[in-house]
């Protein structure tokens, strides 16, 4: 955790990025009384760049910053990482060099979404499981985008530590016997099946390959052609066009719903379970229709445990440029 607030002037400006597989966010804070304020931000497409150096520097322009705080897609070590997803390659020691920054501190991307929780409104959430809350226990985040990335909040008697994890790697296990032959296709395809493999925007492609039904085949010819699969598919199973990808949007969400409970049992979140990423939002009717939470509480003898944890789906795409910006500011909340 970097310097407190207190030794932040009000015209330090702090660089926040949330550097994703697809895209990077990017924003200027400036503290403002108990929060922060926004300087200013921009989204760009990583393809259209060659290193995050590149992308940070044409964001930039010349704008001095005192610090920044890059959330990315991938493992940290010492301040480094390489994003499994894009190949690019973040050394905070040398972005700081290359662009002048006096500090720069890289943490995994669920890390500064997790920062980020605390800074969000009842207008930024849908709450799945209402559950018993209970503010001071653990909580964990779990989040499928063009990855699956997970996060624990560990309450240590005064406050959440943010602890980073890679449980979206583990061997996915299915739950039922058409998710015994989803892992069995993709098995054949991939060897390791990972949850990631199907919890993703890649997966539920994946997914919708490993199911053995016919498809209706106007349907299946549009999602065939289209340019991102995983959005067809998504389209199709919501407004009802493709038997398949309804099967495969369903299986999605079912297995959604059991890893987000997996998750809470390791972390025991009692304080509660928030569902992040890109995906959620886009297919909220369906975690809304009982069958994310009937899976996540689905636990045998814990399942009376399971439907104390309240469950909140993230709305707010900022939440882990903001949680970047809070990390700087000692964990301060900020808008």
């Amino acid at each position: 955790m970097a310097r407190g607030p207190e030794l932040w002037s009000r015209e330090t400006v702090l660089l926040a990025g949330d550097v994703g597989g697809t895209k990077t966010n990017l924003a200027l804070f400036r503290p403002a009384g108990d929060g922060i304020e926004t300087v200013a931000e921009a989204s760009v497409a990583n393809a259209d760049h060659a290193d995050v150096q590149h992308v940070l520097a044409s964001f930039l322009a010349g704008r001095a910053v005192e610090a920044a705080c890059l959330g990315v897609a991938g493992p940290v070590d010492a301040g480094r990482a390489r994003m499994p997803n894009l190949g690019w390659t973040i050394d905070a020691a040398a972005l700081a060099a290359r662009l002048g920054i006096p500090r720069v501190v890289v943490v995994n991307d669920l890390e500064a979404t997790a920062w980020g929780i605390a800074t969000l409104g009842a207008e930024s959430v849908v709450t799945l499981n209402a559950g018993v809350p209970r503010p001071r226990a653990n909580r964990a985040l779990i989040a499928a985008g063009t990855g699956l990335g997970q996060a624990l909040l560990v309450w240590d008697g005064m406050r959440h530590v943010v602890s980073p994890s890679e449980g979206g790697h583990v061997e996915f296990g299915p739950r039922n016997p058409e998710q015994i032959a989803v892992l069995e296709r993709l098995a054949a395809r991939f060897g390791h099946v990972s949850y990631e493999r199907v919890l993703s925007g890649p997966g539920l492609a994946n997914v919708y390959d490993a199911l053995d039904d016919a498809d209706d085949a106007a349907a299946a010819a549009r999602i065939a052609a289209a340019d991102d699969r995983s959005a067809a598919i998504t389209a199709a199973a919501l407004d009802g066009t493709s038997r398949r990808a309804v099967r495969a949007l369903d299986l999605f969400v079912d297995v959604y719903g059991a890893e987000a409970g997996n998750l809470a049992l390791k972390a025991l979140a009692r304080g509660g379970v928030w569902v992040g990423g890109g995906i959620a939002p886009k297919i909220l009717p369906k975690l809304r229709d009982g069958r994310f939470v009937a899976a996540f509480c689905d636990k045998g003898r814990f399942g009376d445990l399971m439907r104390t944890i309240p469950v909140h789906v993230i709305l707010d795409e900022r939440t882990a440029l903001r949680g970047a910006a809070a990390y700087l500011l000692g964990g301060r909340p900020g808008g």
